[in-house]
Parts: structure tokens; C-alpha cells; sequence
């Protein structure tokens, strides 16, 4: 299945069917009166997060979703048939964003959540309604009212606990590979990962979600590579795992170049909880690794050291990525408000 994490899509509710004139014209009935039944209510448009979807490709192959109109009320006090409900399913973790692509609509988090996007017409009274004291015999109806119609944006934000970040073969889909049942392609050559892959990790009996993005380089907060285009997909994680590839000769430059990146997309990127890893150690020998970890936390603080080939250092890490997301959790609960 092919991914897809933005996508327009064009909606609109159903008109409320129009009011009815009518009068009772039965025989032995002297006085008979209005009797003209209220038009149906229009469907709304509903938007749904549901479980076991991870992409938005549904709404590449249909982009129109139009709600049908209520049916006029008829005679003999009648109502008109309400419209039928259109309800759009989409991934936990879809943000639905107005047609300017900045103002957000409804941010779904939980599996089962439910916004209405555009509420369906009211139908018009029909002339039963108008019936006084007065005015015995009211020969007019309201029409119905119209629906709503608007253009809106579908964006997904994988959730995740974790975010790997890092320059084109910097191992990320290799420890990914490494500590899951995640499969991702691995090859030799830059931008081996093309979509963002999820996988799930157990660290002493515990578990938690890791996403690997494609990766960043120089000038992705421009529109440079393909990273950026993902970038949204950490936006959720609590903590994000910093490789840096041990064979390359400048590290501390490789390291600052991501920084920057993140800092330029986002500054919530820039101000996340971030553990820096030094990968590739099974490829470099005591002083070459010696020297690299010592460039690097120069720059960068504490380093781990860690091959995703020999499984050397992983433990480690993992075990830090699971306290910092942890302790994550912890102040969430602290700020959420009181509830009885």
C-alpha cells in the first residue's frame, strides 16, 4: 500500500428539504385546514479516526464527498426524509486543516474520535407550522436551508513514542531494523527510505513505537531532499534519537547540520528531548572511535556508541529513550487539568 500524509479533499452537506402547502380535503371534513408536513433535515459531513489504517491513500482515488439533501415534507403532516450522513474514516493522528492549510480544524488523537465538518441544512416548516389563531388557513412554507460546502486539508502526523533523525545513511533504518520487526529498505546509497516506517520495541518488558523518517540534509527546512515533506511525523514524539553516521569524518558538522534543520522546521522540534548516538562503531577501530565520540560530545553532550550490525550499545540506548519518554508522560499528566 502506497503511503500518502497530505491530501485535499472537497466536502459538502446536504441541503434540508423545503416546507410543504397542503390542505386537508376530505369529505365530511367541513373546516379542514393546513396539514403540509416539515421538509428533511440535511446529512452533515462527519470525520472519524479509526484503528488499523496508517495512510490517507482512500482519498487519492476519491476527493468529493457530498452529504444527500432532505426530502420536502408532503401532505397530511408528512415530514420529509432526513439526508444520510457521510462519515470520512481516517488514520489516529489526522489533523484536518481549513482550505489555507494553517488554520486546524480538529486534531484527531484517539481512536473512535468524531468531528462534525460541515452540519447538514434544517428543513423548512411546512405550512401546518404557520397555523394561528389568527391566520386559520397560512398558505406559505419556508424553503429549506442550504448545506454547507468547503475545501479542507487531511494531514497525518504518524504517532509515535520515538523519532529517529539523522543524514541520508546515517543507520537509522538499520537500528530500526535491529530493535523491531520493522523491515525497512536498506541499501548503500542516500535516501534508501522513501516514506516514514513505524516499528514497535521492547526494552525490559516494555514496549513503545519508534518512527523512521527519511533522511534530512542540508537546507531540508527550504524544501531541500526529501525529509522535510516528513518532518511532521516526530512532531508527536516525546523523544527523538539523534544518529550520526561514526564513519564520516566531520561529526560535530553533520550533527549541527541536523540541529540546525530541526530548529529552522519547527521550534518545538528544536526544543525535544534528543539522545545523540554515534553509529557504525563496528566499522571503525578503538582510536578512530575514540576520536569521533570525543569530536562529537564536544558538541553534542553525552554520546552513546552503537553498531546496528553487532547489536553493540543498543540496550543502552533504548533503556534512555524509554526514561526520557517516561518522564515525558509524567509532566503531561502534571499540566493536564483538574477533573472530578
Amino acid at each position: 500500500m502506497k503511503f500518502l500524509d497530505l491530501c485535499k479533499v472537497y466536502i459538502r452537506s446536504g441541503g434540508g428539504g423545503s416546507g410543504c402547502v397542503s390542505f386537508r380535503r376530505e369529505k365530511f371534513i367541513e373546516f379542514g385546514g393546513p396539514d403540509g408536513g416539515d421538509g428533511g433535515n440535511g446529512g452533515s459531513v462527519w470525520v472519524e479516526a479509526v484503528d488499523g489504517l496508517n495512510t490517507l491513500i482512500d482519498f487519492r482515488y476519491q476527493q468529493h464527498f457530498f452529504a444527500k439533501s432532505g426530502q420536502p415534507g408532503m401532505g397530511s403532516q408528512r415530514t420529509g426524509k432526513t439526508g444520510q450522513d457521510i462519515v470520512l474514516k481516517v488514520p489516529v493522528g489526522t489533523e484536518i486543516l481549513d482550505e489555507d492549510e494553517e488554520t486546524v480544524l480538529a486534531d484527531l488523537t484517539d481512536v473512535g474520535q468524531r468531528v462534525q465538518l460541515a452540519k447538514g441544512g434544517n428543513g423548512g416548516w411546512g405550512n401546518l407550522q404557520f397555523k394561528s389563531s389568527t391566520n386559520r388557513a397560512p398558505s406559505k412554507a419556508n424553503p429549506g436551508q442550504e448545506g454547507v460546502e468547503r475545501t479542507i486539508w487531511l494531514r497525518l502526523k504518524l504517532i509515535a513514542d520515538s523519532g529517529l533523525v539523522g543524514l541520508p545513511n546515517a543507520g537509522k533504518s538499520t537500528f530500526l531494523s535491529s530493535v523491531s520487526n520493522a523491515r525497512p529498505k536498506i541499501a548503500d546509497y542516500p535516501f534508501t527510505t522513501l516514506v516514514p516506517n513505524l516499528g514497535v520495541v521492547g526494552i525490559d518488558g516494555h514496549e513503545f513505537v519508534m518512527a523512521d523518517i527519511p533522511g534530512l540534509i542540508e537546507g531540508a527546512s527550504e524544501g531541500r531532499g526529501l525529509g522535510v515533506q516528513f518532518l511532521a511525523h516526530v512532531e508527536r514524539c516525546s523523544v527523538l534519537l539523534h544518529l550520526v553516521d561514526g564513519t564520516s569524518e566531520n561529526v560535530a558538522e553533520d550533527y549541527q547540520t541536523i540541529v540546525t534543520e530541526l530548529e529552522a522546521y519547527a521550534e518545538e522540534l528544536g526544543d525535544k528531548p534528543r539522545i545523540t548516538a554515534l553509529t557504525k562503531i563496528d566499522a571503525l577501530d578503538e582510536e578512530t572511535q575514540a576520536e569521533r565520540l570525543a569530536e562529537l560530545r564536544a558538541v553534542a553532550g553525552d554520546v552513546f556508541a552503537i553498531s546496528g550490525v553487532s547489536n553493540e550499545g543498543l540496550t543502552e540506548v533504548l533503556r534512555s529513550i524509554y526514561a526520557q519518554i517516561v518522564a515525558g508522560r509524567v509532566v503531561e499528566t502534571d499540566d493536564a487539568p483538574w477533573q472530578p
